[in-house]
């Protein structure tokens, strides 16, 4: 590492506005045997200032787009992908045969000697690039964790093995194995995603994230084929699973601390064609619980739900898909509720979200801990109100009612495609269609909509916007649509927000239900009181610039959905 000189320092620091403080601990990083870059970011620069900084003061190129971080295939292959992500350069293209050679920290001399050796002594021209922005970029060219696999497969192959193959499950605990599997737990909590899917293909092994409730595929080196029974296996020591016992389906649960953050994983293996699919499904208990707000609820939408909670007994229902974010709804609620003087129970399988002055029971199919048997006990601990993670039998619906009708306010998920199908469900299910109708006092059907990437949505205009108008009478404003950049991983979209259903129950809907009128007259008589379906909210957003016309129509196909 070459020496801070304390005028570089000072015109590093004075054109990132640190003050004397800053930059004395700048120095003394430095000096520890630090990075300029990394001492100038842990001191308040963030990396692109600081990666102007050092272009500006140095004089060298700046690179601040990940569409210009395009490796030279040539360059690269002159040197393994390990070396290139220890040093922290990428080799680019250049149209006049040159090497240039992309750094965060163009002072450090270690990653320009180690190229200009592999390429015969040729001096590499230097351009900065931002630490973050050159990181992603040698992650996506080089591969997720190139340089572990890479580690780990030389020497490793075994002469008698079939061609291409290498069984490594006995290195399940190699810590170059822990630190792959770290890496792609990493990685998907760095891109926000809720489950990750790792797949065995034929000639490929195949890892996937669902980030904002779509899959996207992670760049993994083609070598990491050839390590998936330790993935696999390392998996399974983490959940505490047989990892001899590749015939038949296995389920786990693993508690991790990745970068101090606490998450919890429910994990899933399934014996399939090529091998073992695991799929895991994250739950990152440092993530802030949202209010009412923050589920994006509005208008009539969170006036009736805020009005219903306020009941003193009574079934309030929240429907929806797997992952349209039913629980984050209901935790909202209960979060409005919680106070000294309610006592707040809740059955959960599993519990999601740890919260203080509710008494929270975990379901446990090992013990015959049921839904059921759960609300039973429950029952008789004197409750004000009773969250039930799920009503899916005909047992748990009957003492729901029972439990409302004894004064208590029960709150619960039903798996429906709107709030109308509701009733009829709890009809299916067995409850007499009277119980329904006198007990059940809210029906909220919820979907996840993607919102648009601020930095990147794009106007439409021409016949897109007419297109899209064509879904919004009346609108005059603006209409947008995705785009792609860094910032959002090219997807165009970051995030999410519900869109809302709400049914309340007044007289003529309770009739009706009684009458066992099918879900398309409750559907009407809910229109005619109100009723605003779930596409109608979502172009809600639409109209406010937050998502585009094709995601709202996306989720909200069904004719019974949305009303249409």
């Amino acid at each position: 590492m070459t020496p801070l000189s304390s005028h570089l320092g000072d015109r590093l620091c004075e054109r990132l506005g640190l003050d004397a403080a800053a930059r004395a601990a700048v120095a003394a990083r430095v000096a520890g045997g630090g990075g300029v870059a990394e001492a100038l970011a842990a001191e308040g620069g963030d990396d692109a200032a600081v990666a102007a900084a050092l272009a500006a003061v140095l004089g060298l190129g700046l690179v601040e787009d990940a569409a210009a971080l395009q490796a030279d295939p040539a360059w690269l292959a002159r040197l393994p992908p390990r070396v290139w992500a220890q040093v922290r350069a990428l080799p680019l293209q250049d149209a006049g045969g040159a090497l240039v050679l992309a750094v965060a920290d163009p002072l450090d001399q270690a990653p320009i000697e180690c190229v200009r050796a592999a390429a015969g002594g040729v001096i590499p021209l230097l351009v900065v690039a931002p630490r973050r922005l050159l990181h992603e970029a040698l992650r996506d060219q080089l591969g997720l964790g190139a340089d572990t696999v890479q580690s780990l497969l030389e020497g490793r192959t075994d002469p008698g093995a079939a061609a291409g193959e290498v069984d490594l499950a006995e290195s399940a605990d190699d810590a170059s194995i822990v630190r792959l599997v770290n890496q792609v737990l990493q990685e998907a909590l760095e891109r926000r995603a809720t489950d990750v899917h790792l797949e065995p293909f034929e000639g490929r092994f195949a890892v996937r994230y669902r980030v904002d409730g779509m899959l996207v595929e992670a760049r993994l080196p083609p070598e990491v084929r050839r390590l998936q029974a330790a993935i696999v296996s390392r998996l399974k020591i983490l959940a505490g699973l047989d990892i001899a016992e590749k015939r038949l389906p296995q389920d786990g649960r693993i508690k991790l601390r990745l970068g101090g953050r606490e998450v919890d994983v429910r994990m899933g293996v399934i014996p399939m064609l090529h091998g073992e699919a695991v799929v895991l499904r994250l739950l990152d208990r440092s993530a802030a619980l949202v209010g009412l707000a923050g589920t994006g609820m509005g208008g009539r939408d969170l006036a009736l739900f805020e009005s219903a909670l306020a009941m003193p007994h009574g079934i309030v229902l929240v429907t929806g898909p797997t992952g349209s974010g039913k629980t984050t709804t209901l935790y909202a609620g209960l979060s409005r509720i919680n106070t000294s003087d309610q006592k707040i129970i809740t059955i959960e399988d599993p519990v999601e979200y740890h919260l203080d002055g509710i008494n929270q029971i975990q379901v446990d199919a090992r013990t015959g801990l049921s839904f059921a048997r759960g609300l039973r006990a429950v029952l008789r601990h004197d409750p004000d109100v009773v969250l039930v993670g799920e009503i899916r039998d005909q047992e748990t619906a009957e003492i729901a009612v029972q439990a409302s009708l004894t004064g208590h306010l029960v709150l619960s998920t039903l798996h429906t495609n709107d709030a109308p199908g509701a009733i009829a469900r709890l009809v299916d299910m067995g409850v007499e269609p009277y119980l329904v109708a006198s007990t059940l006092e809210l029906v909220v059907a919820q979907r996840l909509v993607r919102l648009l990437c601020r930095e990147c949505r794009r106007e439409l205009a021409g016949a897109a916007r007419d297109d899209a108008l064509a879904q919004l009478p009346g609108h005059q404003g603006p209409v947008y649509d995705a785009g792609g950049c860094a910032a959002c991983g090219g997807l165009g979209y970051r995030g999410r927000s519900g869109i809302f259903e709400s049914m309340r129950l007044d007289q003529r809907l309770r009739h009706a239900a009684g009458q066992r009128a099918p879900a398309h007259e409750l559907r009407r008589i809910a229109a005619e009181g109100g009723l605003v379906s779930l596409r109608q909210d979502g172009l809600r957003l639409v109209r406010a610039g937050l998502t585009s016309v094709a995601e709202v129509l996306r989720n909200t196909h069904d004719g019974l959905a949305d009303g249409g």
